[in-house]
């Protein structure tokens, strides 16, 4: 999922939440290098509460961590701890998608058709280039789903949720617009089918792919495609959703839940560390070729800012473009930049309290750590 943080803290502004001193750590010897970590802290008391965040540039890496791991516990935010990565997910699945292209088993022409008979309406017009770069107009089935704090959505916690049936309740609505490549609109939709398609033609699930062609080649050990397991394994903060109405409202821990509601577009769970390994070797060329890199960074539609599976943030402060992904997991946010030049890289992750919006402390910690 991706960006659903705004309506939440619109219908959640009068949240009430456990008060929590900040506490801030850093695995390195300069605890504040530059002002990281006061940003870091700013982030926390914008409206998180945790945050963690790995920095990569020629001083070496920082990693820090403010808040706390768990409301009204005072044991601090784990700074390598794990969370779910939402739309983060989505580069993963586009990057075996694109290596299933260089094999020669998949042409980004392929239509759904193709691979998929009869799974969305027109499918003999919508083609794989289309499904990564959100211009298929496809519906985004999270739209159909509820919401917190709307009790509704508590009964679908440990739900197991098929591809097939989230796609159905997508199609039931009629595209966001004709012809699919024409527009650009962000949609779930297109990437659980981009995990079937990688499926059909490995006979192996997408996370399995990902698994063999990227996890354990670069040896990213605290990355995980969960599936339909609730937990998240090793340190971790907990993450929360707001629930119940007007003065009742409150937070719930939401850390563990089922999955497969996100599936291809954004179950994965990881660690700071592990994603700038992960954005640092895409962007070095070791897991796709340049002509295919290249596609990957050419917008769906013109003055777009999404190619197929990768994002670039808007031109930092000082002006240098940057790559990478974000993702909304409901409970837990998070954003990866690398610089065009791959000299500076941040991951910074947090769990929302849905009681303000910290989203310019965010960008004000993404400028710091991109910029100097």
């Amino acid at each position: 999922m991706k960006r659903v943080h705004r309506a939440l803290v619109t219908v959640t502004t009068a949240l009430a939440v456990i008060g929590v001193p900040a506490v801030a750590s850093a695995a390195s010897k300069d605890a504040d290098r530059g002002g990281l970590q006061k940003r870091l802290d700013d982030v926390v008391a914008a409206g998180a509460v945790g945050a963690l965040a790995e920095v990569r540039d020629e001083h070496g890496v920082w990693r820090g961590a403010s808040g706390v791991a768990e409301l009204g516990k005072p044991r601090p935010a784990p700074v390598g701890g794990r969370f779910r990565i939402g739309s983060i997910t989505k580069t993963f699945v586009a990057t075996v998608v694109l290596q299933l292209v260089d094999e020669g088993r998949l042409r980004l022409d392929d239509t759904v058709d193709r691979w998929l008979p009869g799974a969305v309406p027109d499918g003999h017009r919508i083609t794989l280039r289309q499904l990564l770069n959100h211009t298929s107009g496809l519906y985004d089935y999270v739209r159909t789903l509820p919401m917190p704090p709307g009790p509704e959505f508590l009964n679908n916690r440990w739900r197991t949720w098929s591809p097939a049936e989230l796609v159905q309740r997508a199609v039931a609505n009629p595209p966001v617009f004709e012809p699919p490549g024409s527009a650009f609109a962000y949609s779930n939709t297109a990437y659980l089918l981009l995990g079937q398609i990688v499926e059909e033609v490995t006979g192996q699930s997408y996370g399995e792919e990902i698994k063999r062609r990227v996890i354990t080649p670069l040896r990213l050990r605290d990355t995980s495609v969960p599936g339909t397991s609730s937990r998240i394994a090793g340190p971790h903060p907990h993450g929360y959703v707001p629930t119940g109405q007007d003065s009742e409202r409150s937070l719930l821990d939401y850390t563990e839940m089922n999955p497969s509601v996100l599936g291809a577009g954004g179950e994965m769970i990881s660690t700071t560390s592990d994603l700038n390994r992960f954005f640092a070797a895409l962007l070095g060329g070791r897991l796709l070729p340049d002509h295919l890199l290249k596609e990957m960074m050419t917008p769906g539609v013109e003055g777009g800012r999404y190619g197929l599976g990768l994002a670039w943030w808007r031109d930092t402060s000082c002006g240098v473009r940057v790559y990478g992904n974000d993702g909304d997991a409901l409970a837990y946010q998070s954003w990866s930049y690398l610089t065009e030049d791959r000299r500076h890289q941040v991951t910074i992750v947090l769990t929302p309290d849905f009681d303000g919006d910290p989203d310019d402390a965010v960008d004000a910690f993404l400028n710091k750590a991109l910029c100097g």
